[in-house]
């Protein structure tokens, strides 16, 4: 057995053979929680449609997840960052590594290692999203779907990927669907805040749909300046867009019938969450530059009502847990 000394978090070996964080583990749990719970983040709230069993390991991911996401945007320069992220790079790679030692791993990382461990979760998730936050640092402009794509699949793509782990649901076929509905939500986000995107430097509408459509990146930047009226131009782009994004959420709707019931009711809420937003942007005319669409409030708690009697509903059925 390991030895507990001071704040350090020692592995302490069972009959198996097999280690398991024991000190330091409930605070780093407790650490996670605080995040995932201070988060104002919209799908948060569908973590009341998890089971008990499920959200702590939920909120030692989303912890990882929005902490790395913290250090890309928040740490000042681009140089900072990348060097903050490298810390955090060093850190999963300790978590995975069989010859750790003592003392390598703190704070939401001992959480975080004991759920990829008991979930069989894969190193390459964690650095997908790593990498996706160091592109952030020096990729502000896409010159194409194609790449705009390969960002998504390391920004977005495996955060589902881990979720249906949690589920034991990642067959081939449903990270295929998985994949479809974490791009869509990634790239409905993009459309809904052109503007916000744009104050900051990045644009992620790529040149070739610019080019397709007949404008180019100083044509937001006038639009922003005007505070008129999104040019006609800009706006045609972003409805061809939303009709492509609309058919990615539909494409990847069947995974919501192949999961289990607790994961299906969020699986439908994050969906319908996304296409509402979409007609969002329809409703003010896709004029993106001039006002950021939001999903009404009635809206939103008539889909959070809908997926918590689903929940409720699979759970008699199901005799699951809550």
């Amino acid at each position: 057995m390991g030895l507990s000394d001071g704040n350090r978090t020692f592995i302490i070996h069972g009959e198996d053979g097999r280690g398991c964080f024991r000190d330091g583990l409930a605070d780093s749990r407790a650490e996670c929680r605080a995040i995932a719970k201070a988060s104002r983040e919209n799908f948060l709230v569908a973590t009341c449609l998890l089971p008990r069993a499920i959200r702590q390991p939920f909120y030692d991911l989303y912890a990882f997840c929005r902490t790395a996401d913290d250090l890309a945007d928040e740490s000042g320069t681009p140089e900072k960052a990348v060097f903050a992220l490298a810390e955090y790079r060093r850190a999963v790679a300790a978590m995975y590594s069989d010859e750790r030692q003592d003392g390598q791993i703190a704070g939401i990382f001992v959480a975080l290692a004991d759920t990829v461990r008991r979930y069989s979760i894969p190193r390459q998730l964690l650095d997908d999203l790593l990498d996706a936050f160091v592109q952030d640092q020096s990729i502000v402009r896409y010159r194409d779907e194609e790449q705009l794509l390969d960002y998504c699949r390391r920004s977005a793509n495996p955060v589902g990927r881990m979720i249906l782990r949690l589920a034991d649901a990642d067959s081939d076929e449903n990270v295929l669907l998985s994949d479809e509905i974490c791009t869509a939500l990634q790239l409905v986000n993009f459309w809904q805040d052109v503007s916000r995107d744009r104050l900051i430097g990045r644009v992620y509408i790529p040149e070739s749909i610019m080019h397709r459509f007949g404008f180019e990146d100083e044509t937001i930047r006038r639009g922003l300046d005007s505070g008129k009226t999104t040019p006609e131009e800009v706006r045609v782009a972003i409805k061809f867009l939303c009709k492509r994004t609309q058919e990615r959420f539909h494409r990847g709707m069947p995974l919501v019938d192949q999961v289990p019931g607790w994961l299906s009711a969020d699986l439908k809420l994050f969906v319908e969450g996304g296409l509402a937003t979409v007609d969002a942007i329809e409703a003010i005319d896709f004029d993106v530059l001039r006002v950021r669409p939001v999903v009404r409030r009635s809206t939103q708690l008539r889909l959070l009502g809908r997926a918590m009697w689903q929940r409720c509903w699979s759970g008699r059925v199901g005799g699951g847990t809550s």
